[in-house]
């Protein structure tokens, strides 16, 4: 059923997001990419499902790990995984500078016609992509919402806090922002602008650019390796302060299209 379906998604080949400086996943249909700080517990485990996943995958698949300046072995492990693996790739950054940049960072070196986003953590899974699959034809994103969600009730309750005032502040309708399974049509990810909290707003981002944004329910799962990199802080105060940056960008966004250029061959 999934195949069937995923046959009509519009490719748009390597004129819709692919300059002449195109990197290797110009070669492919979907780019993964993977933030990563010190998951080190995590990346063996997340390359035996992402390399089954792609093995099925209905679009020419690749993974880009973008390693945030992990402190333990992650890197280390990346760099083994990338060697032995085709179809993956890294990029890693000087010093840290947290997931909106690393998630930026990733979207920017993509050249494939879409890009998608999975956490380290393996609370997601990327066979869950093949739900979102068939709704790429009428949507300029497709995200997963977390059904059942396996976390303690602190997190999941600040979360339901964190989602309901930025509805309120965004009217974006998203029920779970933060869950990190996400394809996106790489022209427009390309857009979306780059601040500190940016990984909270990918949906509303995507709307500004008259985008459309689908929710579907996927698995969730308990992490069973490694630290949550949550707080307090940056599960209720940050998202909180960002809603208000959030509203005044809003208001001075502009939107524009291109009807014709001259500069491709």
């Amino acid at each position: 059923m999934i195949e069937q379906i995923v046959t009509e998604i519009p490719v748009r080949g390597k004129s819709a997001a692919s300059p002449s400086y195109a990197n290797k996943t110009a070669d492919y249909e979907f780019t993964i990419v993977v933030p990563v700080f010190n998951e080190e517990d995590n990346i063996f485990a997340l390359e035996e499902k992402l390399s089954s996943f792609i093995s099925q995958s209905p679009l020419t698949t690749c993974v880009l790990f973008v390693n945030d300046c992990s402190t333990d072995r992650s890197l280390e492990r990346i760099i083994e995984v990338c060697k032995r693996r085709k179809h993956f790739y890294h990029l890693s950054f000087v010093k840290n500078s947290g997931l909106s940049a690393a998630l930026k960072a990733g979207i920017e070196t993509t050249f494939s016609p879409y890009v998608g986003y999975i956490d380290a953590d393996l609370q997601t899974v990327p066979e869950d992509f093949n739900l979102l699959f068939p709704y790429l034809t009428d949507f300029e994103m497709v995200m997963g919402i977390r059904a059942k969600r396996d976390d303690s009730f602190g997190k999941r309750i600040s979360s339901k806090i964190a989602n309901s005032f930025r509805r309120f502040m965004t009217n974006d309708g998203i029920e779970d922002t933060g869950c990190p399974l996400k394809i996106i049509r790489t022209d427009y990810a390309k857009r979306i602008p780059l601040f500190n909290g940016m990984h909270r707003f990918l949906p509303a981002l995507i709307q500004l650019q008259n985008g459309k944004v689908q929710q579907i329910p996927v698995r969730h799962f308990p992490r069973m390796a490694g630290q949550s990199k949550f707080n307090l802080r940056n599960r209720l105060i940050s998202p909180f302060l960002d809603c208000f940056a959030f509203r005044w960008m809003k208001k001075r966004y502009i939107n524009y299209q291109i009807t014709e250029n001259t500069l491709e061959q």
